[in-house]
């Protein structure tokens, strides 16, 4: 088994997932948009603790844009895989433009 490399991402869809604590952050930095996924809340399913209520931001990358103008949209969902459903479609739309 070869070991991972430090500087690499998880691949989903062919994009980097990345987490830090309870925020995941999904696309390429270096593209015109990236998601922001929060966990706001957890359920406990059979002793494991699982995404319920998840903060779905869409973020314009560009540098000169201030940081409330960056959230081009955002929603909330229940659980992970709503989350990334709908953030998934935002991120392709947003970066085919």
């Amino acid at each position: 088994m070869a070991a991972k490399k430090e500087n690499e991402f998880l691949m989903y869809k062919d994009r980097p997932l990345v987490r830090k604590g309870n925020t995941l952050y999904y696309g390429n930095m270096s593209d015109s948009h990236v998601l922001m996924l929060q966990i706001l809340t957890t359920t406990d399913v059979q002793g494991v603790a699982v995404a319920d209520k998840v903060s779905v931001q869409l973020i314009n990358t560009d540098p000169n844009v201030r940081p409330h103008d960056a959230i081009v949209q955002k929603t909330e969902k229940k659980g992970l895989y709503a989350a990334m459903d709908i953030g998934r479609i935002w991120l392709e739309r947003a970066i085919s433009k």
